[in-house]
């Protein structure tokens, strides 16, 4: 495998796709990952920060989705447990680039009558979740900064390369960003959020890495749609 699964269970995902676009940018990174499913910060902190307890040079910090699973938008876990985070990497590397990567709104969450954000529009998750990732940031100076991820799929939305709601059907010439439970991200929605955190990690314009870049074309991705997904991702972190 190309990265490292602190878990053992072998998974690239978005790690893998962000060790390819540094390959294909002349940029030597090992990459490791440590992901659990469903589960926030405090899981990783409180059960598996052994596997996190080593000397990173850069950081890229996701918690669960709506923020809180019990308690979706609600920032309070997010914030208790961010600078424990924070304090496990300094230890270890002074020196170490600690982000934050505030993820995408659901469609689970936005059209279905029981979903938290249900009869708001389907930017309204993204924005409680980016506020939230903001929080933790202006409250622990030692963050870099915050990866707009979910912003970007917004602006993806917004310009009329993706779908707004995969419930009534993809409308022609656009693509669905979310698998099929409407929840987790789809090939395409992967790529862009890859696509953010190379952005911002490494300062390079995603938008150089072009219409023959690798692993789009190994994910069966079409070569306009990525190059389409690039622009949205280096005209969002140019937003910033």
């Amino acid at each position: 495998p190309s990265v490292h699964d602190l878990n053992g269970s072998g998974y690239g995902g978005v790690p893998a796709l962000f060790k390819r676009f540094a390959e294909e940018s002349g940029i030597d990174a090992e990459v490791s990952l440590e992901t659990v499913p469903g589960v926030g910060f405090d899981e990783h902190y409180e059960h598996r920060r052994d596997r996190l307890d080593a000397p990173w040079d850069e950081v890229i910090l996701s918690t669960y989705s709506t923020l809180d699973r019990d308690h979706p938008g609600d920032p309070a876990m997010l914030l208790r447990y961010t600078p424990l985070l924070v304090d496990l990497f300094v230890a270890r590397n002074p020196a170490v680039r600690i982000h934050l990567n505030a993820t995408w709104t659901r469609a689970d969450q936005t059209y279905l009558p029981e979903g938290h954000w249900a009869g708001r529009s389907v930017e309204a998750m993204a924005e409680d979740v980016q506020a939230g990732y903001e929080a933790a940031w202006h409250a622990e100076p030692r963050i870099r900064q915050v990866i707009p991820t979910g912003a970007a799929w917004t602006r993806a939305m917004h310009s009329g390369i993706a779908d707004t709601n995969p419930y009534d059907g993809i409308e022609p010439g656009k693509v669905d960003l979310w698998a099929s439970d409407h929840y987790h991200a789809s090939v395409a929605g992967y790529y862009l959020e890859a696509l953010m955190i190379f952005g911002a990690v490494t300062g390079r314009d995603p938008v150089t890495l072009g219409a023959a870049e690798d692993a789009a074309r190994e994910l069966g991705l079409a070569a306009d749609l990525a190059v389409a997904l690039q622009q949205v991702a280096g005209a969002q972190l140019q937003a910033r």
